[in-house]
Formats: C-alpha cells, sequence, structure tokens
C-alpha cells in the first residue's frame, strides 16, 4: 500500500488537458529559448552559462549545428534526472531538449535582429530566461547543469546556487578564449540577465508573502486584516520560551502590493507587535486569490 501511494505521489495522473497544457507550455519555453540563442546570442558571439554555453562554443570550433551538441551533451543529465526526480520530469525534458534542439536547427539561418550586441545581450538573455522558466514551471528543464549541481550538492557541502555559478565562471570565461574578452564579459551579462527573467517567471511577478504577527491586539488586527485587505487569518498557539506566557499568531498570506497596508493595520492597533514578513515563491489551495487593492 505503501509503494503504491509513494508511486502516486511520485507520478501522479494528469488529465489530459493538463498533458496538452504542458507540451505548449514546453514547446512555447523551448521555441524562445532557441529565437533567444540563434537570433540573437549566437550572430553575435555571446554565450549564456551551463550546457548551453559549451554547446555554443563547441558549435562554433567545429561548424556543426548548435542542435546537436544540446540534444547529446544533456542526455547524460536526463538520464541523471530520471534516477534522482521522476519519470515525468525526465520525459519533459527529454520533450524539451528535442523541441530546442530542432527549433536551432530550424532557426540557424535565421537573420540575426540585430548586431548591436548589448541589444542582443540583453534580450537574448531575457528570451531565454523566460522560456527556460516556463518550462521549469511546466515540471522539466533545458539545461542539464543544475541536475549536476543537486548531485553534487548532496554529497559536498555546497549549496546548488555557489556549484551552478563555479561551473559557469569557468564556462564564461572560456568564452573569452573561444571568442573575445568583451564577448565573455557580454556572456556574463547575459547569464545574470537570464537567470534574473528565470525567477522572475517561475517566482512569479506578483510576489506572495507570509506574515506572522504576534501582538496583544492579536483578534484586533486579524478582523482588520479581513475586512480591509480581505484576507483570511488563520491562528496559532504559541508560547515564549522566556516569559511563558501563552500569545496567539496571526498567520496570514499576502501580495507585496498589500504589505504597507497591512504594516499600517499593525501599527495602529500595536506599535510594539512583532511582525515578520517572507517572500514565498508559490502559493497553492485554501482561498488565497489575487485582489485588487483600491
Amino acid at each position: 500500500m505503501k509503494n503504491t501511494v509513494e508511486e502516486n505521489i511520485e507520478h501522479p495522473k494528469l488529465s489530459l488537458i493538463k498533458v496538452i497544457a504542458r507540451v505548449v507550455l514546453i514547446t512555447l519555453g523551448a521555441l524562445l529559448m532557441a529565437v533567444g540563442l540563434e537570433v540573437f546570442l549566437v550572430p553575435n558571439y555571446v554565450v549564456d552559462g551551463g550546457i548551453t554555453g559549451i554547446s555554443i562554443m563547441l558549435a562554433h570550433l567545429s561548424g556543426l549545428r548548435l542542435g546537436v551538441f544540446l540534444f547529446l551533451l544533456n542526455l547524460p543529465f536526463v538520464y541523471l534526472g530520471y534516477k534522482q526526480i521522476g519519470k515525468t520530469f525526465a520525459i519533459s525534458t527529454t520533450y524539451g531538449i528535442t523541441m530546442l534542439s530542432f527549433f536551432t536547427v530550424i532557426l540557424h539561418h535565421a537573420e540575426a535582429f540585430t548586431d548591436d550586441v548589448l541589444l542582443a545581450t540583453v534580450f537574448g538573455g531575457m528570451l531565454i530566461g523566460i522560456g527556460v522558466g516556463i518550462v521549469i514551471r511546466s515540471g522539466g528543464a533545458l539545461d542539464g547543469t543544475e541536475i549536476l549541481a543537486i548531485l553534487i550538492s548532496k554529497k559536498a557541502p555546497l549549496s546548488v546556487g555557489n556549484i551552478v555559478m563555479f561551473f559557469n565562471f569557468f564556462i564564461l570565461g572560456t568564452a573569452g578564449f573561444v571568442f573575445t574578452w568583451d564577448r565573455a564579459m557580454y556572456s556574463l551579462l547575459t547569464y545574470y540577465i537570464a537567470s534574473k527573467a528565470i525567477d522572475a517567471v517561475v517566482e512569479g511577478f506578483e510576489q506572495t508573502k507570509s506574515v506572522w504577527i504576534i501582538s496583544d491586539f492579536s483578534k484586533e488586527i486579524a478582523d482588520s486584516i479581513n475586512a480591509r485587505l480581505g484576507r483570511g487569518v488563520t491562528f496559532l498557539q504559541g508560547t515564549g520560551a522566556y516569559s511563558g506566557d501563552d500569545k496567539r499568531v496571526i498567520f496570514v498570506v499576502i501580495n507585496r502590493i498589500e504589505e504597507s497596508k497591512l504594516t499600517r493595520i499593525v501599527q495602529y492597533w500595536d506599535p510594539d507587535a512583532f511582525l515578520a514578513i517572507g517572500d514565498i515563491a508559490e502559493v497553492r489551495g485554501g482561498q488565497f486569490k489575487k485582489k485588487d487593492i483600491h
């Protein structure tokens, strides 16, 4: 019974509509990344980080198509992803990488959109970041570097982010030898822009925040939050470790637009209240809905 439950969690059944939506989104993400590469970066000799950057340099040195290296170099990481993350992730990633390789081949002879290196860097990085972000949100990946970083982080006292940055330091540095050092600096800018675009897509443009409030006026604050912001509030029971006093802790989820109004509510009722606000990558379930603030 336990194995069945674990299998259902690992490989949940998706409806046909959800499968189609996932395929469409992964296809769109792969297309956006391919446009960013073949129409903006590659014609201007600018690279991105990870396996993509290695593939661009190998394609330049060998004269072979970029799509060939994108597909072949990522295959081992797809296998690792299947072993460590699951079948659904592996299938989504394989499809995404296949479509990315296909689109780069199709767009190989497309005319560069601009020969201004800075514009190509900015817009190419944005397109790559948006494309990768869409695929990640859809349960797949377009570059195997992070999969490898996850595996290494389990064996070494380093975070995934630090390992990815370590790899990209050498990859982007190598671009200086393959192309020129100014192109390597542009490549670093591309990587930064792409990473920020990925964060924006994966975490959402409307940043969600969790709020914890401890106050002797918890009832009044909770009522005001509900009335003024329309947000549901949860009371949690807490006990001060030093004082031993029982306290009601308010927990509520808001968006960043509502943060200042909530702060004013808390300050009005209790200027000495304990208030902690943190970012949340995603909210599902419950009665949390995006609301317009007037």
